[in-house]
C-alpha cells in the first residue's frame, strides 16, 4: 500500500485549490482512501510536479 502524502498541515489555498501541506486537491484527498495503487501513484506524480513548480522539496518521514 502506498502511504498518503499528508503531513498534517491541512489548510486549503483558496487561490490554487491545493492543500498547503500535501499539494493535493480536495478531490484527490477525498479519493485517496478508495484509490488503488495506480491512482495513488498518479496523484503522487501530480503532487511532485506541483511541489517542484512551487520550489518546495518533498517532505521526508511523513505520517501516513
Amino acid at each position: 500500500m502506498i502511504a498518503s502524502p499528508c503531513i498534517d498541515v491541512c489548510q486549503m489555498d483558496e487561490a490554487s485549490g491545493l492543500c498547503l501541506g500535501c499539494f493535493r486537491t480536495l478531490a484527490e484527498i477525498g479519493a485517496w482512501g478508495a484509490a488503488g495503487d495506480d491512482e495513488r501513484l498518479m496523484i503522487l506524480a501530480a503532487v511532485a510536479r506541483r511541489r517542484a513548480d512551487a520550489g518546495r522539496e518533498p517532505e521526508h518521514d511523513t505520517p501516513a
